[in-house]
């Protein structure tokens, strides 16, 4: 009997290897990977904006008047005129505002000019400036923001928070730096520990948009917010 020669044996063989791997393997379920993570800050940019004004049990927002901010530097005025909406329909422009709370080219220097403004305009002492040095904030200051973000909106009371947002930790849209800023928060949902912020940025491309409670807390040190 005549033999094969090894070589042949060998590249039989592996015909018949690569003949096999290109069968389908019917009998084996093909297994799924695992689903990619969703951060809880991608599932609260994704969550729709109800009516303004709306109110379930766990869930309340208050009925403002939107104004995008009017030049670069006028975040301070453009929420803080957004918060006094909340409460009157006798609101002063960007402008007046500017020159009460003083705002120049750099900004709004510090939230206690905007909680004196609020209360000026508002005929009230309600508004104090709470400071939030630690970064990250201490459980106790995220406690008492949480207390004055539901105390406040019950009552119609908009807040106003000055954040600094490096570009690792960013509300949805914002450039890829950092950015210092003011923005008004006008609601809450308790079921999943959201804050909704009126923004006058115009970086998003909704001018109200949902963010973490976490995350909002993470935004204001080493800053402070009026409520």
């Amino acid at each position: 009997m005549r033999h094969t020669p090894p070589k042949i044996k060998a590249a039989l063989c592996g015909l018949a290897l690569v003949a096999a791997t290109a069968l389908p393997m019917a009998s084996a379920p093909a297994i799924a990977g695992p689903a990619p993570a969703i951060s809880a800050e991608a599932v609260a940019a994704a969550k729709p904006v109800p009516k303004l004004g709306y109110s379930t049990q766990v869930l309340k927002t208050l009925n403002i008047q939107f104004q995008y901010q009017q030049t670069g530097y006028w975040c301070g005025p453009a929420a803080t005129r957004i918060a006094l909406s909340a409460k009157t329909s006798n609101l002063p422009s960007q402008q007046q505002l500017a020159n009460e709370l003083p705002t120049d080219q750099n900004g709004t220097d510090w939230i206690g000019q905007v909680t004196r403004v609020l209360n000026n305009r508002l005929g009230t002492s309600y508004y104090e400036t709470k400071e939030m040095p630690n970064d990250p904030p201490t459980q106790a200051q995220r406690n008492l923001l949480w207390q004055d973000i539901t105390y406040d909106i019950d009552r119609g009371w908009a807040l106003v928070a000055n954040i600094v947002a490096p570009a690792n930790n960013h509300p949805p849209g914002y450039p890829n730096y950092t950015i210092w800023h003011y923005f008004t928060v006008i609601g809450y949902d308790s079921s999943d520990s959201t804050v909704l912020i009126a923004d006058p940025a115009g970086f998003n491309p909704n001018a109200t948009y949902w963010l973490t409670f976490n995350q909002l807390a993470t935004l204001i040190p080493p800053k402070g917010y009026s409520a």
